[in-house]
């Protein structure tokens, strides 16, 4: 449960953020479409948050055993409860990550298109100096929002590790 819990909702919030960003993006290069590719940044730092609910899902999976032979389980209930813990840690957080990263995203590419292409109705220049202006420290302001609302996924993925990797008990029924 944990391991489904785990994906679903990371991948979700990867999915929340890369149409946020999306929107952004494809807004942005109607007015300005020399930008595009430098702001895909939000949509890649959103699917990152897939890659963290795959790795903890994976992890917590190939912690279930089987019961024995002789029937007895070696799985205990704490396994079962730590491993659910451990999902929902590093999804309900990718979840978070993947919403503040997309809205953050939209707008921070909306608004850097926008200061580009006023940049450049100003100056009336061709040059990418002439271009780019004010719009880069947009650009830059833009992407440290986008690592500190991505940073949520990564400290649940590192305490979701941590929670997976601890010593649980086998039970002796």
């Amino acid at each position: 449960m944990g391991a489904m819990l785990c994906i679903v909702l990371s991948n979700l919030g990867a999915a929340i953020g890369t149409h946020k960003c999306g929107i952004g993006v494809s807004s942005m290069g109607i007015k300005h479409p020399g930008g595009i590719i430098k702001n895909l940044i939000g949509v890649i730092m959103a699917g990152v948050l897939g890659i963290f609910g795959l790795i903890v899902a994976i992890i917590l999976g190939s912690s279930v055993s089987q019961p024995t032979i002789d029937g007895e389980t070696t799985y205990s209930e704490y396994n079962g409860w730590r491993d659910l813990c451990a999902g929902l840690c590093c999804g309900m957080t990718c979840l978070a990550a993947g919403w503040s990263t997309g809205v953050a995203g939209e707008h921070c590419i909306k608004a850097t298109g926008i200061r580009a292409q006023v940049n450049a109705i100003k100056s009336k220049s061709s040059t990418e100096e002439g271009e780019e202006g004010d719009a880069a420290k947009l650009y830059i302001a833009g992407v440290t929002i986008l690592s500190f609302a991505g940073a949520l996924g990564l400290y649940g993925f590192i305490v979701s590790l941590i929670l997976a990797s601890s010593q649980g008990y086998s039970c002796n029924v």
